[in-house]
């Protein structure tokens, strides 16, 4: 997958050269909120070449633990600064269709508010389509305002509300890619 561009973010893929400003971000994120699983918030810098090679296998579906799948980790960048995290999980089970989804996202604190969600969750959505995901499954806690209206902004059709979750649907191929080139905290985990 190559890098995706818009005129605020740029989506990288989680990969082995990745610096400390990546490892800062996912340590200020935390063990995430709202849905969102940070594996990475307490692995040590000096483990940190570990965890991105896990991801690494992850991404091409290596060495999957049990009840996991493929998933593409990306780092978002705004101006070279890494400012969030986005999930592509390249298929789903029964599990991750009742919780998780196709794809989880989550901006660190210190950038919130910032308009960077909306970027991000569209440029995520052109990624699945290039997986050839047509219709991507976000779940969402049904409290978590801002999320499901960045959703809702981004072409998601509300298909029930469940459990405490609220539970879209995106046509990917209704992703306009008009100012994004291939080269944008909500549930995210790839186990089932």
């Amino acid at each position: 997958m190559a890098a995706i561009r818009t005129p605020e973010l740029t989506l990288r893929p989680a990969s082995p050269g990745d610096g400390v400003d990546v490892w800062a971000m996912i340590r200020e994120i935390g063990p995430g909120e709202n849905g969102f699983h940070n594996d990475g918030f307490d692995v040590p810098l000096s483990r940190f070449p570990a965890f991105l090679a896990k991801l690494e296998d992850m991404r091409h579906g290596r060495a999957l633990p049990s009840g996991y799948v493929p998933q593409t980790t990306f780092w978002v960048y705004a101006d070279e600064h890494p400012v969030g995290i986005s999930k592509l999980r390249h298929r789903l089970t029964d599990a991750l269709r009742r919780t998780g989804g196709h794809i989880g996202y989550c901006i660190r604190p210190t950038e919130r508010r910032k308009r960077y969600g909306n970027a991000m969750l569209r440029a995520t959505l052109v990624e699945a389509r290039e997986l050839g995901i047509t219709e991507a499954l976000i779940t969402v806690n049904v409290d978590n305002a801002p999320s499901w209206r960045m959703i809702e902004a981004n072409g998601g059709v509300l298909g029930k509300i469940e459990d405490g979750k609220r539970y879209y649907t995106v046509a990917t191929s209704d992703i306009a890619t008009g100012d994004i080139a291939t080269g944008g905290c909500s549930n995210a985990t790839s186990k089932d």
